[in-house]
Order: C-alpha cells, then sequence, then structure tokens
C-alpha cells in the first residue's frame, strides 16, 4: 500500500463489531462513480465489505468507516487496524452523526486513539486538498453543517492521525455520509459535484 498510483482501486466499507458500520449504503456507488467519472483511475464496479478484524483489509489502500451509536472495537479490531495504518492504508472516518458532542465521535475518536495515536487537526493547506480538485479553503462544508443539523458548527478542519509523513487516519466530523448518500444519476442536479473531495480522499491514498 502507498507509493506510486496503482491500476485498480476497489473501494472498501469498513465492518465493525460495534455500532452500525452500514448506515450509509448508497456513499460506496457514488464514490465509485465519482473516481471512475473525473479520473483516470481502473476502479472495480462495486465495493467490498471487509471486517475489521480481517487480515483481508491490508488488500484496499483505503478504507472507509461511518456510523451514528458507539463504537468499541474488540482486540482484534485494534491489532489490525494498527497494522493496517503501519502498513500504510488509510482509514477515511465519518461522523454521520456530525456531533462531537455525540456517542460516536466520543467513542470513535477514543477507539481510534487507543488504536493508532492522537488525532490532530489537519492544516487547510496539506496536499489531501489540492492532490487532484483543489480546495482552496480546505474541507468543503456539507448542507447538514450550514442547516444547523448535529452540534450546528462547521467544522473548519479535519483530524487525522500520521504515520512517516503520510495520513494513515483521516476523521471527519462533517457528515459527508449524509452529503453523498444518493445514487449517482443525481449528480446532473448538482450545480457542483458535492462528491469531488471524496475524489481526492482515493486519490492521495493511492499516491501517498
Amino acid at each position: 500500500m502507498g507509493g506510486a498510483l496503482v491500476s485498480d482501486f476497489t473501494f472498501c466499507t469498513v465492518q465493525y463489531d460495534s455500532g452500525d458500520w452500514d448506515s450509509a449504503p448508497l456513499v460506496p456507488a457514488n464514490l465509485i462513480d465519482s473516481v471512475a467519472r473525473y479520473t483516470s483511475i481502473r476502479v472495480a464496479p462495486t465495493g467490498v465489505m471487509v471486517p475489521l478484524s480481517s487480515p483481508d483489509l491490508f488488500k484496499y489502500p483505503l478504507a472507509y468507516l461511518t456510523g451514528h451509536l458507539p463504537v468499541r472495537f474488540s482486540d482484534t479490531e485494534r491489532r489490525t487496524l494498527a497494522e493496517y495504518c503501519r502498513r500504510g492504508g488509510l482509514l477515511f472516518v465519518d461522523d454521520h452523526n456530525h456531533d462531537i458532542d455525540g456517542v460516536f465521535h466520543k467513542t470513535c475518536t477514543e477507539e481510534l486513539t487507543r488504536a493508532v495515536g492522537p488525532l490532530h487537526a489537519v492544516p487547510n493547506t496539506h496536499a489531501l486538498y489540492d492532490c487532484f480538485f483543489k480546495f482552496e479553503d480546505g474541507p468543503p462544508a456539507t448542507s447538514h453543517e450550514l442547516n444547523g443539523w448535529g452540534d450546528n458548527l462547521v467544522h473548519k478542519q479535519l483530524l487525522a492521525i500520521e504515520r512517516n509523513g503520510r495520513l494513515a487516519v483521516l476523521y471527519s466530523n462533517k457528515d459527508y455520509s449524509s452529503e453523498w448518500s444518493f445514487h449517482p444519476d443525481n449528480k446532473r442536479f448538482y450545480s457542483v459535484d458535492n462528491t469531488r473531495f471524496g475524489v481526492n480522499v482515493v486519490v492521495y491514498a493511492l499516491t501517498r
């Protein structure tokens, strides 16, 4: 994992034993469509679901994890996640509640810190924001933030854990899981496709 751009990409959703890991079932197909639509990356037409406790996770340079409910990793899940990050994988975690006082945020950040290390703010000048599309102000806001959903905050930065100078865990309180939860055919109704930042996450994972 890591290094030069791979020729094939498969979107991987992480299953974990606690919580509701499958709370955003439309997101994989939507981001698969965006990667195929905007880049020259060969992308598998369907994604996979891989248990966090499984070494099969090591096959995928990017893994997506979300949910609403409390998160408690097993010892095996923690060990596998730590090894995944050590090998160069990128875990993209999105809080489907958009709520820093919510149970997902509190428990998931505790588990990530326990398994991999402490989270810190990602500067909005980070390479993540111009590795494909350019986002001059950092992570794009979501309609759920702007409409006062969740904690009524617009989160100006994402959080991360780094390994060897690259992002190993990328954590969002912005609720991209709700923002990207629509059928790809509906992109034509958007003046600006709001899944473009997801393309950056994929490209970063494949090239760093």
